[in-house]
């Protein structure tokens, strides 16, 4: 009782922030508006109308923001999307999260808050949908599953669907193996950063290890080890030339441009602000068995064959890895993490997953994790998952995301999902959008390496 009050009790002073802060509402549009404004926690808001409003809000999460970098609010994942869903006559709608970085607690109340603008200031929903990308889509995960009375249906699009814990501890691997392989004795903090500073020399020392590895092939043999803890496929840029599934050498190549670029961000940068967010470190390795992820990772064939070309021995690299001091966590960080956030699984509306298959940042595996918790909680029945043949992290086509929302939107007003199917999907797409393409294809990820969630309390460390 004494929770339900205080909430209450919060909800009452926000309401009367954001009377004071939004003009009332007016009229029915006769004509599409643009509105933006500044919520009570200083994150801004912006808001499209059609002129002919088909009753759906689109509640758009944006992707991960470094902390000082531009923080504008935006209502959909890119301009082209934007346009054709105005035209379809949905409303749109997002915050800009009142602070950067890996911001969930401040995201959350912040989108919760947009929806209450939007009442405001144009009028009820008759339906709303939640959407985002990346970051965004553990931001929309995350009200789907704490706030499922606010919204009818949600959409994650190449999202952190693995959770907070799980993205953490998978970002920590490769370092770990790239550290213990090719930099023994090198001191190379992986975590504890004590500022942003330290996060950017760790980073570069590492860098320039990887580098020179990348000269010789017992190091790329050892770069593609790596590669394979985290599932970084062998195509993973839209920019590249898709390897064929034998050649190794060239899905090596471009998993270490991926890999460099994940040190230098994800695995430093982002994890020390995580950090200080979270008190200490969220991440660990101990009890971790490398060896066996290896074998259940996508790369382990392109592994074992890079290895046999360098005459290098997989087994006494495994066992050194096995061997190697492990990273503890700090509890008190590991349960703010779960808090910001760690799913359940629990869904109460439907819910579908789309994924890239070459995603390097966040491996299509993190679906099958996520999957994992929604069956264990008993709500498999409310999540669909799609996948799309591209490379890249959210490399989506406007056509694609039109089809996505388009059987979010069928399912919430029918009652049961149709139209999931890559065929389905691909022609709605084309409905949609006949000018960007429509790749959705039948595709299985196979397990993700390290998963956390509240479904699973074997879970923990």
């Amino acid at each position: 009782m004494r929770a339900r009050h205080k909430t209450g009790m919060a909800a009452a002073v926000a309401a009367l922030l954001l009377t004071a802060a939004v003009p009332p509402a007016t009229a029915a549009p006769a004509e599409p508006r643009h509105l933006d404004g500044t919520l009570p926690s200083g994150a801004t808001y912006v808001i499209d109308t059609p002129a002919r409003w088909n009753g759906t809000l689109l509640l758009f999460s944006h992707g991960y923001r470094p902390a000082g970098a531009p923080n504008e609010a935006v209502d959909a994942s890119d301009e082209a999307t934007r346009k054709l869903l105005l035209s379809e006559g949905y409303a749109l709608a997002g915050s800009s999260y009142s602070a950067t970085g890996w911001a969930v607690e401040q995201a959350v109340p912040d989108q919760l808050a947009t929806l209450d603008v939007f009442a405001h200031r144009v009028g009820p929903a008759r339906r709303t949908l939640a959407w985002g990308e990346s970051y965004g889509g553990l931001v929309t995960t995350t009200i789907a599953e704490r706030h499922p009375g606010r919204i009818d249906g949600s959409l994650s699009l190449c999202g952190l669907v693995q959770g907070g814990v799980a993205n953490w501890n998978s970002t920590l691997d490769p370092a770990f193996a790239l550290k213990t392989l090719l930099a023994p004795g090198s001191g190379i903090p992986l975590t504890g950063f004590a500022d942003a500073g330290e996060a950017d020399r760790a980073a570069g020392r590492l860098g320039d290890v990887l580098s020179k590895a990348q000269g010789s092939a017992a190091g790329r043999a050892r770069i593609a080890l790596a590669a394979a803890l985290h599932n970084i496929p062998g195509w993973n840029d839209p920019g590249q030339d898709r390897p064929a599934p034998d050649d190794y050498e060239a899905q090596q190549a471009n998993q270490y441009r991926a890999v460099s670029t994940m040190l230098v961000d994800a695995a430093f940068r982002r994890r020390q602000e995580a950090e200080q967010r979270a008190g200490g470190n969220m991440a660990w390795n101990t009890g971790v068995d490398y060896a066996a992820m290896l074998r259940r990772s996508a790369g382990y064939a392109e592994v074992e064959a890079l290895y046999r070309s360098a005459g290098l021995s997989l087994g006494k690299d495994l066992r050194t890895l096995a061997g190697a001091p492990r990273i503890q966590a700090d509890p008190a960080a590991v349960r703010y993490m779960t808090r910001n956030v760690a799913f359940t699984g629990k869904l109460r509306k439907p819910q579908l997953d789309v994924h890239t298959t070459g995603d390097p940042l966040v491996p299509v595996q993190v679906t099958a994790v996520h999957r994992r918790a929604v069956t264990a909680a008993g709500s498999g029945g409310l999540l669909r998952q799609a996948f799309v043949d591209n490379a890249g992290h959210c490399t989506f086509t406007p056509a694609e995301q039109l089809a996505a929302l388009h059987a979010v939107d069928r399912r919430i007003g029918t009652g049961r999902w149709d139209g999931t199917s890559p065929v389905d999907l691909n022609a709605e797409a084309r409905r949609a959008d006949p000018t960007t393409a429509a790749r959705y294809l039948a595709f299985r990820p196979g397990p993700y390496p390290r998963p956390y969630d509240l479904a699973h309390p074997g879970d923990g460390q």
